[in-house]
C-alpha cells in the first residue's frame, strides 16, 4: 500500500495525478455528450408482460380514436360560464381540428356543435367545464410541455386574456390543464426546476459544515473540488452510456445522483483528511503521515466504496424501471468518487500539505516548541485530557448502553408497521401546482373519475348481447359511469366500456378495484360460458398502471433487500473475516433503518399532516441507508480491529470510538444535510426520502456507530472475532496506543 502512496502522492507523482485528472475530465467532457443532454423523462416503468401495458396496447391497436395520451382541460369561472365562454371553448377545438397542435392525436368535434350543446356537459352549478385533447404517447414531457403552451397561447389570443394565469376562485375565466399530460408536465417540470436549486444548496451546506467544523478555507474546498472532478468525469461517462442505449437516465436519477454524490464523496475524503491530521500531530515529514494515513485509511475507504457500489447495483434487479434506472449512475458515480478519493485527494493534501489546514495547522509537539522558541515564547504545555469520552462510557457500562439503545431503537421502529403508503403522484404535488388545482376542480364539480377513466377490454366472442356485461359493470358499486359498447377497429369480437371510478382514480382504494374488476368481469363471461375468461379481459388507464406499480414494487422490495443483505454481509465476511461481528453489524443498520422509518412516519404524518408516505419510499431509503450506514461502521470497526492486535481489547474499543467519533460524527451531519436538502424541494416523495434518509444517517452516527455496535463488541469480547484469531495483549498501552 506504501507503494501506491507514493504513486499517487508522491513529491513528484502529486502534479502528475492531479494533471491526469484534469486531462481525463477534460478529455470525457470534449468527446462524450453530458449527463443532463440524455435524459429521457417518459421512460416507460413497467414491463411489457404487465396486464396494464398489454392492455394499452391493444386500447391503441382497437379504440385508436382514443389511444392517445390525456390532456383535460378544466374551464372554470366562479358564478357559471357565461355564453362567450362557451363560444370561445368551440371556437378553440374548431381551430385544434384545422391546424392540430404539435403530437396532437385526437380532439372530440366539440368545434362542430353550438355553444349552446355544451350546456348538458356543464358540472350542476354551470361553473365547469371539462374537455379533452389527447396526444401521441411517443411524445415526451418536454414536447407535450411545448404543445400545452402553444395551446394556451392560442387560447390567451382567442379569449383576449390568460385563463391560465388567472385564479380558480375569481369570477374570471380560469384554465387549468391536468390529466395524464398535465401530470406529467408538472412532475417533469419539478425536477428540471430542482435540479440547479438542489445543486447549489447541497455545495452550500457542504461547504459551510466543513468551514465549521475544520474552520479551514482549503481543507473545505478539497472535498468540494474531488467531488467536482469526480462528477465532471461521471457526467460524461453516463451521458455516453445513455447515448449508446445502454442505460436510461431520467431528472429523478440525476438529482438524487447529485446528492449521494456530494454526501458520500465528502464523507470519503474525511475519512483520509482526519487521519492525516492526526499523524500530523505526531510526524515531522507531512510525506510519512500523508503515506500513513493513505496506508490505514485507505482500505476501510475503498471497501466502503466498494459495499455502496455493490448495493446501488442491485437495483438493476428491479423490473420497475424508475428503480432500474437509479443502479448504473448511483454506482458509477460512487466508484469514480472512490477513486477521486483514493488518488486525487491524496495528490492535493500532497500539494498543500499542513497548510491544507490553515489557519489551524497541526504540528508535532516539537514543531510547537521550535516555534515558540523562535517567537521568544515559552513552549507550550502539552494537553492531557483526562475524559473518558463516549469510549469510556461504552467500555464501563456496555449492558447498560446495549440495552437502551435497543429499546430505544425499537420503540421506534415499532411505529414503522402503521405506515400507510400511496401511489398517488398527484399527493407528491404542491397544492397551488396546476394539475392538482385542475383535479381539485374536478373533483369538487364533478366525479374525480373523470380525472383518468379506465377501459375495460373484453374478448366477446361468444356473448350474446354485450349490452348484458354493460349492465353488469353499472352495478358494481365503486364504479360511477360506464360507456355504451364500443366495438374494437381491427377484431369484431373486441369490445370496450370507458369506466369512471367514483373515487380518486390515482388513490390506493382506486388502484385495489382493478383486480375486482378484472374478477367481475371474467365471471360474466363464465357465467355466459366462455372458456378461459381470465385470457379475454384486460383493464387499461392511469389507476390500472399504478396498480401494477404496486405489484411489481413490492416485487422488487422483497427480492433486492435479501440481496442487498446478502452482498453486505458477504463482504464484511471477506473484510472483518468475522462471523460474529459481521452477523451483529448488519443486525444493527437493519434495525437502525426500520427505527428511521418508524421516526419518520411520526414526522411525516403527525407534524407535516402527510396521510400516507409514497410505495417507494421503503426500498429506496433502504438501499442507501444499509449501504452507507456500514461506512461507518467499517470505518470505526477497522480501527478497532488495528488497535486490539497492540492493546487490550477493552482500551482498543474506547480509544476507536473516541478517534473515529468527531470524522464519523462530522460526515454524518454533511450526508445527512445533504439528504436534509431534498425536503427543501417541493416534491412530497423527495421530501419523504430525503427526512427518511437523513434521520436513518443521524441514527447511525450518534447511536448506532458510537454505542450500540462498541457496546455489542465489548460485551461478544474476543468471540467477536470468531472464527479469526484474537491474540489478547494484556499490558495497557498509553492512551492514544501505538502509532
Amino acid at each position: 500500500m506504501s507503494g501506491y502512496g507514493k504513486w499517487v502522492a508522491g513529491s513528484k507523482t502529486k502534479w502528475i495525478t492531479l494533471l491526469v485528472w484534469i486531462i481525463v475530465v477534460g478529455a470525457l467532457t470534449v468527446l462524450w455528450p453530458a449527463v443532463n443532454s440524455q435524459v429521457v423523462n417518459n421512460a416507460p416503468n413497467l414491463p411489457e408482460d404487465s396486464q396494464s401495458v398489454r392492455a394499452a396496447a391493444l386500447a391503441e391497436k382497437e379504440f385508436p380514436g382514443g389511444s392517445g395520451v390525456p390532456a383535460l382541460l378544466v374551464w372554470h369561472r366562479e358564478g357559471g360560464l357565461s355564453s362567450e365562454d362557451l363560444v370561445h371553448i368551440t371556437a378553440t377545438y374548431s381551430k385544434l381540428e384545422q391546424e392540430p397542435l404539435p403530437h396532437q392525436n385526437f380532439v372530440p368535434p366539440l368545434g362542430q356543435l353550438p355553444p349552446q350543446a355544451l350546456q348538458a356537459s356543464l358540472s350542476e352549478d354551470q361553473s365547469t367545464l371539462v374537455t379533452p385533447v389527447l396526444f401521441d404517447k411517443t411524445a415526451d414531457s418536454e414536447q407535450l410541455g411545448e404543445a400545452v403552451t402553444e395551446l394556451k397561447e392560442r387560447i390567451a389570443a382567442e379569449t383576449g386574456a390568460d385563463p391560465s394565469a388567472a385564479k380558480t376562485e375569481s369570477d374570471e375565466l380560469s384554465l387549468r390543464v391536468t390529466g395524464p399530460v398535465g401530470i406529467t408536465i408538472d412532475a417533469t417540470g419539478l425536477f428540471e426546476n430542482a435540479d440547479v436549486s438542489l445543486l447549489i444548496a447541497t455545495v452550500i451546506l457542504v461547504l459551510v459544515f466543513l468551514l465549521v467544523i475544520y474552520r479551514s478555507p482549503i481543507l473545505a474546498l478539497i472535498p468540494l473540488v474531488a467531488v467536482g472532478f469526480a462528477y465532471g468525469a461521471t457526467s460524461p461517462v453516463l451521458g455516453f452510456m445513455a447515448q449508446k442505449g445502454w442505460i436510461t437516465v431520467d431528472s429523478q436519477a440525476i438529482s438524487i445522483m447529485t446528492v449521494l454524490l456530494f454526501g458520500a464523496g465528502t464523507d470519503y475524503c474525511l475519512f483520509l483528511i482526519s487521519r492525516f491530521r492526526q499523524l500530523l500531530k505526531v510526524e515531522r515529514s507531512k510525506s510519512r503521515a500523508l503515506l500513513r494515513s493513505i496506508t490505514e485509511a485507505s482500505g476501510a475507504i475503498a471497501m466502503s466504496g466498494f459495499t455502496v457500489v455493490l448495493a446501488l447495483f442491485a437495483l438493476l434487479l428491479a423490473k420497475y424501471g424508475a428503480y432500474h434506472r437509479f443502479a448504473v449512475p448511483f454506482s458509477v458515480s460512487i466508484f469514480i468518487m472512490g477513486i477521486a478519493s483514493l488518488t486525487l485527494v491524496p495528490a492535493l493534501l500532497a500539494i498543500f500539505g499542513r497548510t491544507s489546514f490553515f489557519p489551524f495547522i497541526p504540528r508535532t509537539p516539537e514543531m510547537e516548541a521550535e516555534r515558540a522558541a523562535a517567537a521568544g515564547k515559552p513552549a507550550p504545555q502539552p494537553k492531557v485530557s483526562r475524559k473518558k469520552g463516549i469510549g469510556g462510557l461504552v467500555v464501563s457500562r456496555p449492558w447498560a448502553v446495549v440495552g437502551v439503545t435497543i429499546i430505544g431503537l425499537g420503540i421506534l421502529a415499532s411505529f414503522s408497521s402503521g405506515i400507510k403508503f400511496t401511489y398517488d403522484i398527484l399527493s407528491s404535488f404542491p397544492k397551488t401546482m396546476e394539475s392538482r388545482e385542475g383535479f381539485d376542480l374536478i373533483g369538487n364539480q364533478f366525479s374525480p373519475g373523470e380525472l383518468a377513466p379506465a377501459k375495460l377490454i373484453v374478448d366477446t366472442q361468444g356473448v350474446a348481447n354485450p349490452t348484458d356485461l354493460q349492465v353488469v359493470l353499472e352495478s358494481i358499486s365503486y364504479v360511477d359511469t360506464v360507456s355504451d359498447p364500443q366495438p374494437g377497429a381491427v377484431s369484431p369480437n373486441i369490445t370496450g366500456y370507458d369506466l369512471e371510478f367514483k373515487t380518486n382514480p390515482y388513490s390506493l382504494e382506486a388502484m385495489d378495484y382493478i383486480p375486482a374488476l378484472l374478477a367481475t368481469a371474467e365471471q360474466a363471461l363464465d357465467d355466459a360460458g366462455i372458456d378461459n375468461p381470465q385470457d379475454k379481459v384486460w383493464v387499461s388507464g392511469q389507476t390500472a398502471t399504478q396498480h401494477d406499480t404496486q405489484v411489481i414494487g413490492d416485487r422488487d422490495t422483497d427480492l433486492i433487500i435479501p440481496v442487498v443483505i446478502g452482498l453486505i454481509t458477504l463482504l464484511l465476511l471477506l473484510y472483518l473475516r468475522s462471523v460474529v461481528a459481521t452477523i451483529y453489524l448488519v443486525a444493527t443498520v437493519i434495525l437502525s433503518f426500520f427505527s428511521a422509518l418508524g421516526l419518520g412516519w411520526l414526522i411525516i404524518h403527525y407534524l407535516l399532516g402527510a396521510d400516507a408516505i409514497q410505495g417507494a419510499i421503503p426500498l429506496y431509503s433502504f438501499v442507501f441507508l444499509v449501504a452507507l450506514g456500514e461506512d461507518y461502521n467499517i470505518f470505526m470497526i477497522s480501527n478497532i480491529w488495528k488497535k486490539r492486535k497492540v492493546m487490550p481489547l477493552k482500551q482498543a474499543i474506547a480509544e476507536g470510538v473516541n478517534e473515529t467519533s468527531s470524522v464519523i460524527t462530522s460526515a454524518g451531519l454533511i450526508l445527512a444535510g445533504t439528504f436534509a436538502v431534498l425536503a427543501s424541494l417541493p416534491i412530497q416523495v423527495l421530501v419523504q426520502f430525503g427526512i427518511i434518509t437523513a434521520l436513518g444517517v443521524l441514527l447511525d452516527t450518534f447511536i448506532v456507530r458510537p454505542l450500540l455496535v462498541p457496546a455489542l463488541t465489548m460485551l461478544f469480547g474476543r468471540r467477536a472475532f470468531w472464527p479469526g484469531t484474537h491474540v489478547e495483549v494484556e499490558k495497557p498501552l498509553p492512551a492514544g496506543g501505538r502509532e
